[in-house]
Parts: C-alpha cells; sequence; structure tokens
C-alpha cells in the first residue's frame, strides 16, 4: 500500500509565528464580532454574502410572529497552501438545522450517493475499454438547491437590513446546515441532468448515462 508519506503528501507545516499580534492575525474569530473588527475577515464574511444575495437564496418578509424562524451562525476556516502559507480566509453562513421542525420545516432529507459496486463496475469497464476518467467538482453545491418547504431563518448577525431590521429571511434556495440541503442539491442536478437528455437508472439512483 502506497501512503501519502510514501507518495511525498505531507501536512503542511505553518510558518513560525513570532509576534503576538501576528498570531492574533492569523487565528480564526471565535465570534462575529472579532471577525468584523478584523478587516480580512470582514471581508471574507462580505463575500460570502454577497453571494448568497447575488444567488437569490432568500427574500426578506415581515415576520408574523407565528413561523418557526431558526438562526444561523458564522464559521471561520483559514486554507492555507501546501507550503504553509494563507491561500484565503473563508467565512461560512450556515443554517442551525437542529432547530428545524419535522414535518414542518422539512420532510425528505435522504440524499442518495453512488453504491460503492456501480463504482467498481464502472472501474472494470473503462479499463477494459481503455477509456479517460475524469472527475468534477461543483463550487458551493448546496447552495444550488431549491427548497419545497417554506423555511423562514433569522437575518445572519452582523448583516441586519438597516431599513427592515424586524424582517426574516424566507429561503428559496438550500444553505449549508439545512436537513434538506443534500436532498434539495440531488433532485436540482438530476433535473439539470435528464433535461440534458440524460437517463437515470433503476439500479442505482446515482448513476446516468447517455
Amino acid at each position: 500500500m502506497c501512503t501519502r508519506s510514501k507518495a511525498g503528501i505531507l501536512k503542511p507545516k505553518l510558518p513560525y509565528i513570532g509576534t503576538t499580534e501576528k498570531h492574533e492575525e492569523e487565528k480564526e474569530p471565535e465570534t462575529v464580532i472579532e471577525a468584523l473588527k478584523r478587516l480580512k475577515w470582514r471581508k471574507a464574511m462580505n463575500s460570502e454574502f454577497k453571494a448568497l444575495i447575488s444567488n437569490g437564496t432568500w427574500t426578506l418578509v415581515p415576520y408574523q410572529g407565528q413561523e418557526n424562524v431558526i438562526d444561523s451562525k458564522w464559521v471561520f476556516k483559514t486554507k492555507y497552501k501546501a507550503d504553509g502559507t494563507v491561500e484565503r480566509r473563508k467565512a461560512r453562513l450556515v443554517a442551525k438545522g437542529f432547530q428545524q421542525t419535522a414535518g414542518v420545516d422539512f420532510d425528505e432529507t435522504f440524499s442518495p450517493v453512488i453504491k460503492a459496486s456501480t463504482m467498481r463496475i464502472i472501474l472494470a469497464i473503462t479499463v477494459h475499454y481503455n477509456w479517460e476518467v475524469r472527475q468534477m467538482d461543483i463550487n458551493n453545491a448546496f447552495l444550488n438547491g431549491y427548497l419545497k418547504e417554506t423555511i423562514f431563518m433569522h437575518q445572519p448577525e452582523g448583516f441586519t437590513d438597516p431599513n427592515k431590521p424586524h424582517h426574516v429571511c424566507k429561503l428559496i434556495k438550500a444553505i449549508y446546515g439545512l436537513k434538506q440541503a443534500p436532498r434539495a442539491w440531488f433532485d436540482r442536478l438530476k433535473k439539470v441532468l435528464l433535461h440534458w437528455g440524460f437517463q437515470n437508472t433503476h439500479s442505482d439512483s446515482s448513476l446516468f448515462f447517455s
């Protein structure tokens, strides 16, 4: 077996940080207030918020006082390059899915994934015919799924609309943290693939062919 160390794939060593000020700058913020005080993290939050708005993730509506309104939280993560230097700072807004009510905020949550046996068959066929195998990744995939349920969420901390401070977000598309986010993404992907002429197999709902 070829391990990562034998292949020369090693965990990047973070550069030595010599001062307290530098250490605090590289440290991921623990609160939104702390993040907003630091320019680079504030930019990361602004970038995430603008992306969600551009994506049409929600619309602001007046709070009627009866709906179940869930909260959200900011998650901060520093991405490093192979040499240990900072590549970028990522701020992601996630919903507190544990506050969702079954039968009200969500119904189906199961999202199929391709079976291991299916992958083995596909790889065996490609080897037999000497085909080329390719893979792709879709950035922020879950954010592209449309919601069937009506879900309300409080405005993100630090980004309350000053003109509509008492409004809540009526979610149109899924965001990370929602219980049905994986399912919503699969439904969207399946719809697009079928529209493009692909067919779905009966043996594995995650396998499409044309």
